[in-house]
């Protein structure tokens, strides 16, 4: 396998990802009462999760959705998050989110973590 600068780039990006993923939906479940973890492990697991759900199943669904997204001006990918977030629920027996709205919150609030942090640390050459 031949190293590269921009495979590394990518790795760190993953890996960032991961962090960011469990440190906002963590913040988001102090915000919301409601949604219960069971133990801090369930958390990581609960954004390791996130995250691979996130890079091989979300562009899909991103690509299918492109009509609603362009008539919504994007923000049916609010939608998709949520999607994401109740299957990462689905998968992660540690987490208990009560339904859509709550989810759709979380996901919110990670987009939006997500938004941020990745301005923040985005490369511009």
């Amino acid at each position: 396998m031949i190293y590269t600068e921009e495979k590394d780039s990518d790795m760190k990006r993953i890996v960032l990802q991961f962090f960011i993923n469990t440190a906002a939906f963590y913040a988001a479940t102090l915000v919301f009462p409601a949604v219960r973890l069971d133990s801090f492990f369930a958390c990581v697991l609960a954004g390791a999760v996130l995250t691979v759900i996130n890079l091989f199943i979300r562009p899909f669904l991103i690509l299918i959705a492109l009509p609603l997204n362009f008539l919504t001006l994007g923000i049916f990918t609010l939608v998709i998050n949520t999607w994401m977030l109740m299957l990462a629920d689905l998968l992660v027996g540690g987490i208990h989110i009560p339904g859509f709205w709550p989810a759709f919150a979380i996901a919110l609030i990670i987009s939006s973590t997500n938004l941020l942090l990745n301005s923040i640390t985005s490369h511009k050459a």
